[in-house]
C-alpha cells in the first residue's frame, strides 16, 4: 500500500511543524549520505530552521566544502558572497594570524618556549618585562598611597566622632 499524496503547504500546527521538519530534515541528510557513497559525489548541504538553528553536511572534510563551493562559483557565475564578505574573510585570516602570535608572546613573556629566541629577542622580551614591572610598581605605589590617604582619613574621622563622644558625655555631666 503506498503512500496519499499530500498537499504541499505551511503546517499550520507548530508541533507537526517541527515533527515534519526533523523527519524530513534526516530525510534528506540521509539522501545526501547515499548519493556521496552510491555515486561518488561530493554533497554539501546546509539546512537553516525556522528556530535559526543550522545543520550541515558535506560529503568530505572542510576543505571539501571550499571546494564544492569554488565549483560552484565557476560554473554558474553567481556569487554566494561579494568582495566585503572576501574582506571579511581576510580580516578574520589576519586577525587570526595576530592572535597566534600574540599567543607565542604571552608564552615567551610567561617565560615558556624561549631557548628558540635569539640575542635580540631576548633583550627585546627583558625589556618589556622591566617595563610591565615598573608599571606594576608605580600602580602599587599610587594604591598604597591612596590607602595611606584613607588610613589618615579614617584616623581623622575617628578623632572627631571620640571628641564628639566625649563632648556629649561631658555635656549630659
Amino acid at each position: 500500500m503506498g503512500r496519499g499524496k499530500i498537499e504541499i503547504k505551511r503546517i499550520e500546527n507548530s508541533s507537526n511543524r517541527q515533527v515534519t521538519y526533523s523527519k524530513r530534515k534526516n530525510g534528506i541528510i540521509k539522501k545526501a549520505k547515499e548519493i556521496t557513497v552510491l555515486c561518488d559525489a561530493k554533497v554539501s548541504l546546509i539546512i537553516i530552521a525556522s528556530s535559526g538553528k543550522m545543520v550541515e553536511y558535506c560529503s568530505g572534510p572542510q576543505e571539501t566544502r571550499m571546494k564544492i563551493l569554488d565549483k560552484y562559483h565557476s560554473q554558474s557565475g553567481k556569487r554566494l558572497w561579494d568582495a566585503k564578505h572576501e574582506n571579511l574573510c581576510n580580516e578574520v585570516d589576519r586577525v587570526k594570524k595576530d592572535n597566534d602570535g600574540m599567543q607565542i608572546e604571552l608564552r615567551h613573556l610567561k617565560g615558556e618556549d624561549i631557548t628558540s629566541l635569539n640575542h635580540v629577542d631576548l633583550m627585546a622580551l627583558e625589556e618589556a618585562i622591566e617595563n610591565g614591572l615598573a608599571s606594576i610598581r608605580d600602580r602599587m605605589s599610587k594604591y598604597m598611597d591612596a590607602v595611606r590617604e584613607n588610613n589618615r582619613a579614617m584616623e581623622d574621622e575617628n578623632k572627631r566622632l571620640a571628641y564628639q563622644l566625649v563632648s556629649s558625655q561631658n555635656d549630659e555631666i
